[in-house]
């Protein structure tokens, strides 16, 4: 088990491979019935003072379904700030119910909304609502998205995201009764930044927000030190504009680990396995015989420990897709079954409670490859020559003037603090805070146990700071 990395193009494993949590997965069959549900389980799931509810955003082009995003609200409704978050690629709303537990506990008069992208609609989550979602996904009876018949998304781009983020952002303002704080995670927080130097019909996207937050992202050569830098060059932006044109409008850097050639089926697999370590954690998996040879250990293991070996980094995982969380019992019960312990800042039942939904979840299944193209051309963020031709109109970065908050795990290995360092400099901004915790792999802040998140403590004094 600890040579499946060796055997995956796991180099290819970068910030565009995930942003909910990924490590592996499952080529998944069939494309048969089911009803997209993302409304299906406003009901179901969430603690006191948690809904989840849809905004009407404009047309772009897709069935009257999608043309709405859905916000995942925690906290007070009378919160006098609202902290709007933004997950990053491949993540969804579920990213950050946990931090928005922590951070309105943390800080009075706090609500954190939590954003599913338009693209949520497209994803079929019935399965999830019943008791055995496993045959329903594994066999193939949920409704896939035919990119054949989905030409539109080739369209849905950075501009498009923005004008259904700032439906949010107004929402949250209530009309200017409440201020908002704009952040995200990985490429979330290159969205944040984004929108506050973007011209909206001659209105900068700053001068609707009190505060920026971003985490373990950005803009300014942010992911240099990852690996992966931004793919924005001329000739690199020609050619992935023609691959959309000629039908690939769904980014499938997912399927290019080699475990299916759908969009959705990785993050599928996960939310299965998050699904069943959620509700049996001690039970022995049920997915365990159905997992690649390459991934399946020489002996039994209980439905948490299976999650583990997906997450956590200590079975050779990158930063980018990995948690620090535990290990495998070094016996098995008297059944022969291995268990998993926890001896990481980020418990396994929180990794687990996150990924299982079922609605909303912590992956987003059809990522737009265009959103791809223009994220990368934003790190530049300046009006060049290359983002006007592609519509993006970032035209106010110098003149950014609120307040920014920036956190750095180990991922970047410095540059993400570094790029917000340049934007701060190059603007008015009129204080920084810039935090670090280098025991942190990119996904913990989004996990971590409450008293070991470096990320939500410091976040949360900064929001306290505003006044």
């Amino acid at each position: 088990m600890t040579n499946r990395r060796a055997n995956r193009p796991t180099s290819r494993l970068s910030r565009r491979a995930v942003l909910g949590g990924l490590a592996g997965g499952l080529a998944l069959a069939g494309t048969g019935g089911g009803t997209a549900s993302a409304a299906a389980g406003q009901k179901t799931g969430y603690g006191a003072g948690e809904a989840y509810v849809p905004i009407a955003v404009g047309a772009g082009g897709g069935p009257v379904t999608s043309d709405r995003v859905h916000v995942l609200k925690v906290g007070p409704r009378d919160a006098a700030t609202v902290l709007v978050l933004v997950p990053g690629m491949f993540g969804a709303a579920n990213d950050f119910r946990l931090v928005a537990r922590d951070l309105v506990a943390a800080v009075p008069g706090v609500q954190v909304w939590a954003v599913d992208r338009r693209e949520e609609n497209l994803s079929d989550r019935s399965g999830f609502l019943g008791a055995d979602p496993l045959g329903y996904y594994l066999d193939g009876r949920y409704r896939s998205q035919d990119p054949a018949a989905s030409g539109f998304v080739g369209g849905w781009g950075l501009g498009l995201a923005l004008a259904d983020l700032r439906a949010v952002v107004l929402a949250a303002r209530a009309g200017g009764r409440r201020r908002v704080v704009l952040g995200g995670h990985s490429w979330g927080a290159t969205s944040a930044l984004a929108y506050a130097a973007w011209d909206f019909d001659g209105r900068a996207g700053y001068r609707d927000l009190a505060g920026l937050a971003v985490v373990d992202g950005g803009v300014r050569g942010a992911f240099e030190g990852t690996g992966a830098p931004a793919q924005d060059s001329p000739e690199e932006v020609r050619e992935r504009l023609a691959a959309i044109e000629g039908g690939r409008v769904f980014d499938l850097t997912l399927s290019g680990v080699g475990l299916g050639t759908r969009a959705e089926s990785t993050q599928i697999w996960y939310q299965l396995a998050g699904w069943y370590a959620h509700h049996d954690p001690e039970g022995r998996s049920v997915l365990q015989p159905r997992l690649p040879d390459a991934l399946r250990l020489p002996y039994p293991i209980t439905n948490a420990a299976l999650l583990g070996t997906l997450v956590d980094a200590g079975f050779g995982w990158p930063n980018d897709i990995s948690v620090h969380s535990g290990h495998l019992a070094d016996t098995a019960d008297s059944a022969g079954v291995r268990g998993w312990v926890d001896d990481g800042m980020t418990p396994l039942g929180r990794v687990a409670e996150a990924y299982a939904g079922p609605v909303p979840g912590v992956w987003e299944w059809y990522w737009p490859a265009r959103l791809s193209v223009d994220l990368d051309i934003s790190d530049a963020y300046a009006d060049t020559e290359l983002a006007r031709s592609l519509g993006l109109r970032l035209w106010h970065a110098g003149a950014l003037d609120v307040p920014l908050y920036a956190f750095q795990t180990s991922y970047s290995h410095g540059t993400v603090v570094a790029g917000t360092r340049r934007v701060a400099a190059g603007s008015r901004v009129p204080y920084a805070t810039y935090e670090t915790d280098e025991g942190m792999n990119h996904l913990d802040p989004l996990f971590a146990a409450t008293a070991a998140n470096t990320m939500t403590r410091t976040l949360a004094a900064f929001l306290r700071g505003l006044g």
